[in-house]
């Protein structure tokens, strides 16, 4: 998934979400509430998916990073 479709299904999500919030105002739904609940975990993925991409972008590849790490970590308990 790119940002684009990233940020894309965030924005669609959240507006979903606030959809729900109205209804929820209007008095209890069960549904609604779980579709709400269903809704934020979705949301939270998304944000850390996005945040993983954009590290990766940033930084490279994170598997990379960790073996290079655990690599200079090796050097500095041998000097």
């Amino acid at each position: 998934m790119t940002l684009n479709q990233i940020h894309k299904e965030i924005e669609e999500t959240s507006e979903r979400r606030s959809e729900l919030w109205h209804v929820l105002s209007q008095g209890h739904n069960p549904e609604a509430a779980a579709e709400l609940k269903r809704l934020s975990e979705q949301l939270d993925h998304l944000w850390d998916e996005e945040r993983t991409l954009k590290a990766a972008l940033r930084f490279g590849d994170r598997d990379h990073i960790v073996a290079r790490a655990r690599v200079e970590e090796r050097l500095e308990r041998a000097a």
